[in-house]
């Protein structure tokens, strides 16, 4: 498994402390993302592990996965790396290993990996697939089909919001996502709207790529609105 960045983080990247592994590659190309390194095996550096590596490691580490810690995947994203990540969760699960997973929902055999992920993480950047497509390079139909069958599985799953200045965060596109939303179970998942930050802005330019946001910071009064909004149809939100 090619991993640019792991290390441990509390109950950020899921419930208690977990230790996060950053796998290379990525399916997407959002402007605004925060992991430019994690793209593009051409672009940084990154180590290797085998999937039995990870685990022993994941089991040397337990007496750190405390307040129903362990360990989580994210990107990149994850699921690039499908047949590694399949063997790793699953030897962690038979080692009793609280597993986690934030991904962008677009791997379309997501469902054949519930069994070994105890917390889901989605990432629903548009309810708009055309605009989806346009701003992350895939449409969104396959994101939207692995929240229902998240739900329909009854999975522990957190709907993130990625929300963005003249991307996402216009009344089309808030109606979107109500809509959506209105169609779901509101008793089986959370959401949680992230607002805009630069915080990626230094690792483009050190990856030698150009940062194209601008202008895209929301404010906290658009995104209070929305989460309102969104407990007004029933959906629970969260904030980390």
């Amino acid at each position: 498994m090619n991993i640019f960045q792991k290390g441990f983080n509390y109950s950020q990247d899921g419930p208690g402390n977990r230790l996060v592994y950053h796998l290379k590659g990525c399916n997407m190309h959002c402007p605004w993302c925060s992991n430019p390194e994690g793209m593009s095996t051409s672009v940084g550096t990154y180590t290797v592990m085998t999937p039995s590596e990870l685990v022993s490691e994941a089991i040397s580490s337990k007496p750190m996965f405390f307040d129903g810690g362990g360990v989580t995947f994210t990107g990149g994203e994850a699921t690039q790396q499908s047949v590694e990540l399949a063997e790793v969760l699953r030897g962690l699960s038979e080692n009793g290993i609280n597993t986690a997973m934030e991904t962008n929902g677009t791997y379309r055999q997501l469902g054949d990996l519930f069994c070994w992920i105890d917390h889901l993480m989605i990432d629903f950047k548009h309810p708009l697939s055309e605009r989806h497509k346009r701003f992350t390079g895939l449409p969104n139909d396959v994101v939207k089909d692995n929240i229902r069958l998240a739900i329909a599985k009854e999975k522990d799953l957190l709907v993130r919001i990625p929300f963005i200045g003249g991307v996402n965060n216009d009344r089309e596109s808030i109606d979107g996502f109500l809509d959506f939303f209105k169609s779901l179970d509101t008793d089986r998942f959370r959401v949680e709207i992230l607002p805009y930050h630069e915080y990626g802005k230094d690792k483009w330019e050190k990856c030698g790529l150009p940062y194209a946001m601008q202008h895209a910071f929301v404010s906290e009064d658009e995104r209070t609105k929305f989460e309102q909004q969104l407990m007004a149809i029933g959906v629970a939100v969260i904030r980390t």
